[in-house]
């Protein structure tokens, strides 16, 4: 890793989404698009993945299957947008619908290749945060895990998004909800968990990923998005990738199944 870029980044003013055509939504939604790879069982859960998901099956992985926490296995996205995983039309034409144990022990049994999450924090190691967070104003209690630590602790990979500021991107985590790396190389081994760990966090402003030290580095920024920003807007010194380059933007058969699923822009605007 390097601490400069490199890779010559312009450092302009942000587009805005009319001039640039796309919205930042829709491009977090194909850069997390393209994590899924074609055959792939992930558990895509709501929001954004799960307009990655659609993306995907439309593009490049026809044969990727979705997973829900509540048990519905789907080969095919619902026939039209849904705004909880419970809702009619993701039970409709399902594969299968199971209770929340029977696709639980997909990831037991290691063929859940993909799991997408969010969380309040994510730290240098890729640990996650979603029960509690300590700052001026004291401890604020949050939801908690519901399966987010099943999945980062068993799917061969995961991957979060959130959005990129500086006290939710910490050095460490003010609790571990769901462990990445935790202390760096070999944690995850030590602690005896078979497999997996981070494999990208999508933020607002950047792409990240983790090297072999367990450490996150940044491998990409977002079009119009300046170095000194992020680097400013994180909470340890992250390091830079020796090939870092900018996101690539959403191609015009991602932004077509975007808008054709979320016609209204109810995740994406």
């Amino acid at each position: 890793m390097t601490t400069t870029p490199a890779v010559d980044i312009s450092k302009k003013t942000p587009p805005t989404s009319e001039s640039r055509g796309y919205t930042l939504g829709e491009l977090m939604v194909a850069s997390a698009a393209r994590e899924i790879h074609d055959g792939e069982i992930a558990f895509v859960g709501m929001r954004l993945p799960l307009l990655a998901f659609v993306v995907a099956k439309k593009t490049h992985a026809p044969n990727a299957v979705g997973l829900f926490e509540n048990g519905v296995i789907r080969a095919t996205p619902a026939s039209e947008l849904i705004y909880t995983m419970a809702d009619p039309a993701n039970i409709l034409g399902a594969t299968q619908c199971l209770d929340m144990m029977g696709v639980m022990s997909l990831l037991q049994s290691g063929r859940v290749h993909l799991g997408f999450l969010g969380a309040a924090e994510v730290d240098r190691f890729g640990n996650l945060n979603s029960t509690e967070v300590r700052g001026p104003k004291g401890v604020v209690r949050l939801p908690g895990s519901g399966g987010a630590c099943d999945i980062a602790s068993l799917a061969q990979r995961f991957v979060v998004l959130l959005e990129h500021r500086k006290q939710r991107l910490p050095e460490r985590v003010s609790y571990i909800t769901s462990p990445g790396n935790g202390d760096g190389r070999g944690w995850r081994k030590r602690v005896r968990l078979p497999r997996g760990g981070p494999s990208a966090v999508i933020t607002t402003k950047a792409v990240l990923r983790f090297a072999d030290d367990g450490e996150a580095y940044l491998a990409s920024l977002h079009p119009g998005v300046e170095l000194d920003d992020v680097l400013a807007d994180t909470g340890w010194r992250l390091r830079v990738g020796d090939s870092m380059v900018s996101t690539a933007e959403p191609t015009a058969a991602e932004l077509k199944a975007i808008r054709d699923y979320d016609k209204d822009g109810f995740w994406t605007k």
